[in-house]
């Protein structure tokens, strides 16, 4: 096959920075062989710094971070990379002179396995009586230095984000992939660093605290070439004692005893919020501590919103007979941070309010096209979905958001995760968007609980890329059941799943399949009958943007913005798909419930 030029420069910037031949082939769609040719032929790895590890595992690192929702593949292969920079760190430190006379070439061979070079170039035995540095020790950096680290690459609203770091409450409604989570990650480890003080970090799932920690080690190797040990908790010595951090999920029973600086992410996607905040609250009672809440907008029925729009203070004036407040309108929190009546720090982040701040790292226009004019204002103008016009409500989706690490049956570190059936649902990729890959385990008993235990999204992959993943996913799990849309492009990837699994269903959609799949669903999730990680909040915001209308008929039709060139709703479709393998009418049954049980 032969390819442009264009294609070629493509696939050589990601090449350049830091991605992986697999992963140019998933984003371009170019042959592999083709791939290694180039990299062979045409000097890509000289030029990409392969023969220096320090320049190779930085650019992976980076290409990492930058991904949303990471995988625990991924989590754990930029654990690896981080210990081996900081294992090269050491090697290049024993090896470096410290004398102008000294050869430039490492010594190791001429050196004996107990001397080291002395100062004057001579071999000295080696002190066998030093003591060991402790673990986590930044007692000996330069805080002046470590401000300059800290203050290179920050964009304008990050910063503004930095001077008001003394609010006692900041609350920060923020558009999607704007960095907010990699800058607090950046500011508490430098706050532990400058004042001793507890960084305490709460997030929906524990994969999501785990996106805190990685940056944090990122941060402690870059700048000081320190690898952090530690997991859910990390101590680290400082000149002004020993500062804790904690990484915690929200279902987290010993958060309470804890005290610190509190940052909770994507707290509009956290269920029981007002339980969460009275927790926070606790721990960061004493006047010296903060707290930080920050989120792209999920639901106005969601109980974070009146904390947000200052009803839940105005609520309480009332109670108490005082004057009602007037809180700063959206046009108002866009221009900058206001610190408002109730003594909260507000501030709007819009993704264009990104850009003017500096961020370059988008496209809007091009974001425009990919998302529905909804989906967009939800995902990147900080708009709050109201679910008073959605099929779902947020009020029974909250129900659905779980952490995947509290079911026990569910290994997702090990080669075969879950041992018992599941069912596979796929939405497919139109021209822009991407395509979604659902695996959901199936009930163990009557009526018995779903679980969504991978959710697979993929964006601008051939479709035997996408047939692919599904055939690794057969090799995984004990599959029972696929489904797929096969209304338009997805039948491509029917006929390629069906040469390996030919008992793949298609589905077509036709007005009265639709209604199925939403019935089906809203009996399901109104029942509490299924889970997945609330770290996915596109599962949630999916459903709420699924509406009831009607055609020209007369008929019940549920849409949500979807066209050929626009998809949407993708994560709750595919679930929808695999969920609609269970009868709409199930029979009663006397049957005892499977004590086998799935989750804690």
């Amino acid at each position: 096959m032969k390819y442009t030029e264009e294609q070629k420069n493509q696939a050589r910037a990601l090449y350049l920075g830091g991605q992986t031949v697999p992963e140019i082939v998933v984003a371009l769609n170019i042959e592999r062989r083709t791939l290694y040719h180039w990299v062979k032929t045409e000097g890509w790895a000289a030029a990409a710094g392969k023969d220096d590890p320090f320049v190779t595992i930085r650019k992976r690192v980076n290409v990492l971070l930058e991904r949303e929702n990471k995988s625990e593949r991924e989590l754990d292969e930029l654990d690896r990379l981080l210990g081996h920079l900081l294992n090269l760190e050491k090697l290049s430190a024993r090896i470096r002179p410290t004398d102008g006379d000294l050869p430039s070439g490492p010594p190791t061979g001429d050196l004996p396995g107990n001397a080291r070079p002395g100062e004057d170039g001579d071999i000295a035995p080696r002190r066998t009586g030093k003591k060991k540095p402790k673990k986590n020790d930044f007692r000996e950096i330069d805080e002046d230095g470590l401000l300059e680290k800290f203050k290179d690459g920050l964009f304008d609203y990050q910063w503004e984000c930095w001077e008001a770091r003394f609010e006692r409450t900041r609350n920060i409604l923020k558009s999607r992939q704007i960095g907010m989570t990699f800058y607090f990650a950046r500011e508490a480890f430098v706050d532990a660093l400058l004042t001793g003080d507890n960084q305490i970090f709460l997030s929906a799932s524990r994969a999501q605290a785990d996106v805190f920690r990685q940056y944090i080690k990122m941060f402690a190797m870059d700048w000081f070439q320190i690898d952090l040990q530690g997991k859910d908790t990390i101590e680290i010595q400082t000149k002004h004692g020993v500062a804790t951090l904690y990484f915690l999920s929200t279902n987290s029973s010993t958060a309470q005893s804890y005290h610190g600086h509190v940052y909770i992410d994507e707290y509009f996607w956290i269920p029981k919020f007002s339980k969460l905040k009275k927790v926070a609250t606790a721990m960061a009672s004493q006047k010296k501590w903060r707290k930080t809440y920050f989120s792209t907008p999920s639901a106005k029925s969601h109980d974070g919103y009146k904390m947000w729009s200052g009803d839940e203070y105005n609520e309480r004036m009332k109670r108490a007979n005082k004057p009602l407040a007037e809180f700063p309108d959206r046009a108002t929190l866009r221009k900058g941070g206001v610190q408002c009546v109730d003594l909260q720090w507000r501030r709007i982040i819009t993704i264009q309010d990104a850009e003017a701040g500096g961020c370059d790292l988008f496209n809007i226009a091009q974001l425009k096209i990919e998302y529905s004019e909804d989906e967009f204002k939800q995902l990147f103008d900080c708009y709050f979905i109201d679910d008073s016009a959605s099929v779902f409500k947020f009020s029974e989706l909250e129900k659905c958001l779980s952490d995947r690490i509290e079911w026990k049956l569910f290994k997702m570190e090990e080669t075969r995760p879950y041992a018992g059936p599941v069912w596979i649902g796929y939405d497919p990729s139109r021209n822009r968007d991407g395509a979604c890959i659902v695996v959901v385990a199936a009930p163990l008993s009557h009526r018995g609980k779903f679980y969504v235990l991978e959710k697979i999204s993929l964006h601008d992959v051939a479709w035997q890329f996408q047939a692919e993943t599904i055939k690794e996913l057969c090799g995984k799990y004990q599959v029972e059941h696929i489904a797929i849309d096969i209304t338009g492009q997805g039948s491509g990837v029917f006929e390629m799943v069906q040469r390996f699994y030919p008992a793949a269903e298609g589905i077509f959609y036709t007005g009265e399949r639709k209604t199925k799949l939403v019935l089906k669903a809203q009996q399901v999730i109104g029942d509490s009958r299924i889970l997945w990680d609330a770290g996915w909040s596109d599962i949630a915001a999916g459903f709420l943007q699924i509406h009831r209308g009607s055609s020209t008929a007369g008929q019940i039709v549920y849409y949500t913005s979807r066209s050929d060139t626009t998809g949407h709703a993708d994560a709750a479709w595919a679930i929808m798909h695999a969920l609609a393998h269970e009868d709409l009418i199930l029979p009663d049954s006397s049957d005892e419930e499977c004590t086998y049980a799935f989750s804690a």
